[in-house]
């Protein structure tokens, strides 16, 4: 740890201390964790942005084995003081099932007690809910605004997920927190707009004049690039991040499978994810049938563009109803950038607007191999279009870019800071 203590110290002593001393503090307050693709991906990626214009203190929560990995530790120490980021890294503990939570909120309220102590914190960004309470609780003591970057609704995939039960304790508990954070926050954050819809009819009087801005999950567009080469056909079906999370439809994925091996010899399926790939295995192909055309794998996140690349058509399957509302998959951004056409079912999000619009995929229309057979004539006729990369990459830079997406947080933010200084 001595080199990473000396190249901290080198990195400091060349910051213009002056403009750092004039930006304004701010959290950012998260349970995810920096050393995560998600982390890279969904909270670095803006915070690089948004540190030309604020010192940030970003707190996250890190997984035991990321923390052992003293080389990623020392990367993404180097990599926040690069960019003047005040890095806070907890331990994330999952168990006991319901008491990690509570003290984990009762943690981050002495961190960030601790920290308004220390520094003149003007600005809280909490990213999804237990740090939205904890906001809502730092609030109420001493005024410091809130950001309630709720990602998704995450009762209604609580529920989804069978987690908890509709109606129960936990549930009422957990949407009473809802309604006082979307009734005392600054600004509302959601990933989709058919996720405000909802929320508008279900709060009404809280949200009535409150600040709700939609910022989709983005990717960056200079790491997800698309390949050169050129394609007709399907060769290599991938399919991105965790499915055994509880709301992604492996049902869906193996139908899907099933239907492009029988119908296409030559086709190949890729499952790029951190789940254990013996699990991911045994459900998705249980009698081995495709053992040598399906490979289930992970890389470690700056291989993931690459690997993508490699990719002719990227699918997501996703829980429907209430709990994917406010769900935006950072994979649909990832695959969009890299030029790839996507497979999702229906109900996810702002997803059907957006692939029917663009015409950048196909929706599968029901859950039987018949819809999964329909869905795949469908593909072969959209791959016969030579603008349907062009077209990919076009949405990704219209919606999904990280550049306005960061830019649209730093608007937040200053409208906020804006309107507590008059």
């Amino acid at each position: 740890m001595k080199s990473l203590d000396i190249k901290l110290k080198i990195t400091e002593k060349n910051k213009d201390t002056s403009i750092v001393n004039k930006k304004i503090n701010t959290i950012y307050l998260t349970r995810n964790g920096l050393l995560e693709p998600l982390g890279q991906s969904q909270v670095m990626s803006y915070l690089r942005g948004l540190s030309d214009h604020y010192r940030i203190t970003l707190i996250t929560y890190e997984k035991s084995n990321d923390l052992l990995n003293t080389k990623l530790m020392d990367q993404a120490h180097i990599e926040c003081s690069k960019h003047s980021i005040r890095w806070l890294p907890q331990r994330f503990t999952p168990t006991p099932k319901f008491i990690a939570p509570v003290l984990s909120i009762f943690k981050m309220i002495w961190l960030i007690k601790k920290e308004s102590e220390k520094h003149e914190i003007k600005l809280i960004h909490a990213r999804s809910y237990l740090p939205a309470v904890v906001a809502l609780i730092i609030n109420r003591f001493n005024g410091i605004p809130f950001i309630f970057d709720m990602r998704a609704l995450w009762p209604e995939e609580l529920i989804a997920a069978g987690k908890i039960g509709r109606g129960s304790l936990m549930h009422r508990a957990i949407e009473l927190a809802e309604k006082y954070i979307l009734a005392r926050s600054a600004a509302v954050v959601s990933l989709t707009n058919a996720a405000v819809n909802y929320l508008k009819k279900k709060y009404l009087s809280e949200l009535k004049n409150k600040h709700i801005i939609v910022i989709p999950t983005c990717a960056d567009l200079k790491r997800f690039t698309p390949s050169n080469r050129k394609f007709n056909k399907i060769n290599v079906h991938g399919c991105i991040g965790t499915i055994l999370s509880g709301w992604f439809r492996t049902d869906l994925l193996s139908r899907w499978i099933k239907i492009a091996a029988s119908h296409d010899g030559n086709s190949h399926f890729e499952i790029l994810t951190f789940d254990d790939p013996i699990k991911v295995r045994n459900i998705i192909d249980p009698n081995n049938k495709l053992i040598d055309r399906l490979n289930i794998f992970s890389v470690d996140s700056e291989e993931i563009p690459s690997t993508i690349r490699d990719h002719d058509i990227s699918i997501m399957f996703f829980t429907e109803g209430l709990s994917k509302l406010g769900s935006m998959p950072t994979r649909l951004a990832e695959a969009l950038g890299s030029g790839i056409p996507v497979i999702v079912n229906k109900g996810v999000g702002d997803l059907d607007d957006i692939i029917k619009k663009n015409n950048i995929g196909i929706i599968v229309d029901g859950d039987s191999e018949k819809h999964m057979k329909e869905a795949f004539e469908k593909l072969q006729i959209l791959l016969q279009d030579p603008e349907l990369p062009n077209r990919c990459l076009s949405i990704a830079e219209t919606v999904f870019s990280l550049d306005k997406g960061t830019m649209a947080y730093h608007k937040v933010y200053k409208e906020i800071l804006d309107r507590k200084s008059t």
